[in-house]
């Protein structure tokens, strides 16, 4: 994949010959990427698109007879890194000796060392070195002595095994770390014959993109401990489609063996992911083969959620549904593809016959419905703010949301174009982060709900900004409306960004309460109180309500009828519960945050032997004497792409005061911190500065907090101690925690950024405890 995608100017073309043949190519383009534009294979291992050019491996030689002034090189050159000149001449091992015969010269000092167990490595039938070897190099080796040998497998980052007795030091994994995702945790060490890969003892932060270092590895030195040894390359059947944990919509490609995946990679898409993803999207899988998964329908039997027919719980559905009339509440949740989207919003209000419908979790507001309805739905085509957009601007305003932990291709997109074009950054936050200072951003530090105050007091946005508002910004209060009124005022660009992959797709599907609809935590107070009778319910992650003990009661108090994949405390309120597909059962399209459709497909040559949400309401409907009234799942997107399905909103309401005094809470979830999507991976983080409670210097000092230490955050709902980190760069009076601890999914119960908190220091500083309250 090329990594210059723009159009270039006829002036600013260079024309040579390779092989005899005339290219002409942009100034500044290697040798190597003007071959692949002839369709010219030079053999390669540090060379990577992607990556500055470093020419370590020493294998793309070529002979330059004219250098493009009549000159040529006395000695054959790297192609990887010489840029082309005008006139110039280059020849191949194709068409030279020469460089054929230096070719062959470095690949047998790559394979002096090299162990040569393709049989049992995990590269064995995808390897470059192989390849190459068998096609480029020769036949017999000279090398008769002892190879050198090392202890294997080398742990050497966060699911990232090192066998270095393989390693060619090429440096792609260094470089990726370093110019790519940031995260300096993988280094050269020692020097000479003794040089190898290391991790970095100083560097603490850990990554979120270490699988990528595997993929790109050219001999199979890296390895992936989810992967080890589990199957062949040749055994595998490949599916592209789209990954379904956030909004960036990156491509995947899956591998199955015997029906069953065995591992992810990084699909090629060169307008949104390039070549790469983040940790949890490749290691995010095994959810679907856990035991408690769904596989048949539970009907609520004398209190008892016990097995049943399709037939019985599809009946006692209809019967109930149609029994409350219009007093339901759809919940549909926010994993969904577009299709499945629309078949919810179909089923509430052409079946049901109810507008009370919402993907949104009970953090939802009117504002930022409103919002949603004006400004983001049905967006026209041309309109829309993209990736590329990101790349050409001058500026992007980052408020309520910390790209690294929440969109994280997004984040590798602006570290891209802040490293390659200058992109100035600026967050508004309540503390530099991690990813943050890994864009270099202005951190506008300010306590949870005054992001609109920061943002109207920003200066320097013109039509050159774009302004990225996240989810988050629903609980403070004016954000979206600050959001509007700056670009208003300055010309700026604005885009959301969701939490979920089916966030945006739900909204253009019309899962939205309108007309005399009510949202979703009006549902549920309703339902808990008794007067919305029926609830049908998607599968909602608890972890994203922050009222959960009333999420529960409502799913208790009101019949609920749940579609789910997996059992959980909020299925076992239910009283009919359908088993549905996962997503690497189903058809379909996600929309990311741009509004770009993304495919989604099941894996091929797997039969599906699973119901989708759509076909379940479907059923559910034909039982109460009518249908979804919808067009084939294969004609939804179409229609979508072309009409509006949902009712635009009213005014933005008006902005109250969201002061907040005293010590408050400020909280989001961290990407690789206790996920759904992360149960039964053997997954394992290496990261020692995520997954604690920040401060600033200020509120560490007035609380007796030490860094290293530990400190217990208490709210009316419960409390949670963890290790402290000082935060140099972070509003005072603030306490930041991962709503997702590893091991405590729950973390702080019902709490709310901006809600106000106690802060106690603790002894326990190496352990993370959480109290709640008992389950109402």
């Amino acid at each position: 994949m090329s990594d210059n995608t723009s159009t270039t100017p006829q002036d600013n073309l260079v024309t040579l010959e390779i092989d005899g043949q005339s290219v002409s190519v942009p100034k500044g383009t290697m040798v190597i990427r003007a071959a692949e534009k002839l369709g010219i294979r030079i053999p390669r291992f540090c060379d990577h698109p992607l990556l500055d050019p470093v020419a370590a491996c020493r294998q793309c030689m070529v002979e330059v007879p004219d250098a493009g002034n009549g000159r040529g090189f006395p000695k054959p050159q790297a192609s990887c890194s010489l840029a082309v000149a005008e006139g110039m001449v280059v020849k191949t091992q194709a068409s030279s000796m020469l460089a054929k015969e230096a070719q062959r010269g470095i690949m047998e000092l790559l394979l002096i060392n090299h162990p040569l167990d393709c049989p049992i490595c995990d590269k064995g039938g995808e390897c470059p070195l192989q390849n190459q070897a068998m096609s480029d190099g020769q036949g017999e080796t000279r090398f008769d002595c002892e190879k050198r040998h090392f202890p294997t497998p080398l742990p050497l980052v966060s699911n990232v095994l090192l066998d270095r007795e393989r390693c060619v030091l090429c440096t792609r994994c260094t470089r990726f770390s370093e110019q790519v995702s940031g995260d300096r945790c993988i280094a050269l060490a020692e020097r000479g014959a003794r040089q190898q890969i290391s991790s970095v003892p100083e560097s603490d932060a850990g990554s979120y993109f270490s699988g990528n270092t595997v993929q790109i590895c050219p001999v199979g030195a890296l390895t992936s401990a989810d992967y080890r040894f589990q199957a062949r390359p040749f055994d595998l059947v490949s599916t592209e489609t789209t990954c379904e944990h956030c909004a960036s919509g990156c491509a995947l490609r899956v591998d199955h063996r015997h029906s069953k995946i065995t591992r992810r990679l990084a699909g090629e898409d060169a307008d949104v992911n390039l070549e790469w993803n983040c940790d949890k999207g490749r290691y995010g899988f095994r959810y679907g083969t856990l035991p408690d998964r769904i596989t048949t329908p539970l009907v609520r039997r004398d209190g008892k959620l016990m097995e049943a027919s399709w037939p019985e719980a599809i009946s006692l559905a209809a019967k109930e549904l149609t029994a409350a009339g219009s007093s339901v509440g759809v919940l549909t949740g926010a994993s969904h593809t577009v299709e499945n989207a629309y078949a919810y919003a179909a089923f509430a209000r052409n079946v049901v016959g109810t507008n009370n419908i919402d993907f949104r979790s009970d953090k939802e507001t009117a504002e930022e419905a409103a919002f949603l309805t004006q400004y983001v739905a049905h967006t026209a085509a041309g309109d829309t703010i993209t990736y590329q957009d990101l790349d050409e601007a001058k500026k992007v305003v980052l408020v309520c949301l910390d790209p690294e932990n929440e969109a994280a291709n997004l984040f590798l997109r602006l570290r891209r174009a802040v490293r390659k074009k200058g992109l100035q950054v600026v967050s508004i936050a309540s503390h530099r982060t991690i990813g943050t200072d890994k864009l270099n951003a202005e951190v506008v530090t300010c306590k949870p709900g005054t992001e609109a105050e920061a943002l109207t007091q920003l200066d320097g946005l013109d039509s050159d900004t774009i302004i990225l508002v996240g989810a988050r910004a629903a609980a403070s209060t004016g954000t979206f409306k600050a959001v509007v009124a700056a670009a208003d005022k300055t010309g700026a660009r604005f885009a959301w960004v969701p939490l979920h992959a089916g966030d945006r797709g739900a909204l253009e599907a019309g899962c939205l309460p309108t007309a005399d609809g009510i949202p979703t935590k009006a549902m549920l107070e309703a339902a808990a109180a008794g007067e919305l009778q029926a609830l049908v319910l998607g599968a909602l992650d608890e972890r994203d309500f922050a009222d959960i003990q009333l999420l529960r009661k409502a799913a208790d108090t009101a019949f609920t009828i749940q579609l789910a994949q997996r059992h959980t405390e909020l299925s076992d309120c239910a009283d009919v519960v359908f088993p549905v597909s996962l997503i690497s059962e189903v058809t379909g399209h996600f929309l990311n945050w741009e509004a770009r459709w993304r495919n989604v497909q099941p894996l091929h040559g797997v039969p599906v032997t699973t119901m989708s949400d759509r076909r379940v309401l479907g059923t559910i409907a034909q039982a109460m004497g009518t249908s979804l009234k919808i067009p084939a799942s294969t004609k939804i997107a179409d229609l979508l792409r072309t009409a509006a399905t949902g009712t635009a909103g009213g005014a933005m309401p008006p902005v109250a005061d969201s002061a907040s005094h005293g010590l408050v809470l400020d909280s989001w979830r961290e990407l690789m911190g206790d996920s759904a999507a992360l149960d039964g991976t053997i997954f394992k983080g290496s990261d020692h500065r995520r997954g604690r409670l920040r401060v600033s210097p200020a509120t560490a000092a007035a609380y007796g907090l030490t860094a290293g230490g530990a400190a217990t955050v208490a709210t009316s709902q419960g409390s949670i101690t963890l290790p402290v980190s000082v935060i140099p760069e972070m509003a005072d009076d603030v306490v930041w925690v991962p709503s997702n601890v590893p091991g405590n999914p729950l973390a702080v119960t019902g709490a709310e950024p901006g809600d106000q908190v106690t802060l106690v220091p603790s002894d326990d500083a190496h352990t993370v405890r959480m109290e709640v309250p008992s389950r109402v």
